[in-house]
């Protein structure tokens, strides 16, 4: 006897399709995670060719511009802390009244830093952005006329405007946020 198969409807093909390649996606994402390194020598080396491509097409100015906001957005994100430390004070203060003190409760005394956006996350959407503006550049329509000197200045100005609190933070307790094996009291961290 035959197994006949029932007619499968273009939907449930393309469903099925799609649902085949996010899988290999994520298996290859999985398979890329402890390669810290070579995942981000890999986006930098797209970056470069994004910015080369700028360059020599001397257009798509508006497309990096949105890229470096973004990738400044996604900066702030891995550099700020999940549970800000100041803004718990301030809801405490508000709460009862109090300007402060030393922890009463036993998990006030030591809180991890955890970031908002893991590192993962961060190389998985800044790669990804970089892929996504790489392929705009090829399109006129994304090519807006705009004068480049401006968007330069502002996007320094905005980087300097949002990262002042982090630079400010990172000097006053010697913060580094990139952790090269070494914790802060000089200790290794696999010991």
């Amino acid at each position: 006897m035959e197994n006949i198969e029932p007619e499968q409807t273009p939907f449930a093909a393309v469903a099925t399709q799609t649902s085949k390649i996010q899988r290999h996606y994520q298996a290859l994402l999985d398979q890329a995670t402890p390669y810290v390194l070579y995942r981000w020598v890999g986006t930098a080396v797209g970056l470069s060719f994004f910015f080369l491509r700028v360059l020599l097409a001397q257009g798509w100015y508006i497309v990096a511009y949105a890229l470096g906001i973004y990738l400044l957005n996604l900066f702030l994100a891995f550099l700020s802390p999940k549970f800000d430390p100041s803004n718990d004070m301030l809801d405490n203060e508000m709460e009862d009244g109090s300007a402060g003190g030393l922890p009463t409760k036993q998990d006030e005394e030591f809180r991890p830093f955890i970031r908002r956006l893991p590192e993962f996350k961060f190389w998985h959407e800044a790669t990804r952005a970089i892929v996504i503006a790489f392929v705009c550049s090829w399109f006129e329509v994304f090519n807006v006329p705009v004068f480049w000197p401006v968007l330069v200045m502002y996007w320094i100005i905005l980087f300097v405007l949002t990262m002042r609190k982090q630079i400010q933070h990172m000097i006053k307790y010697r913060y580094v946020p990139f952790s090269l094996g070494k914790t802060r009291y000089g200790k290794s961290s696999t010991s």
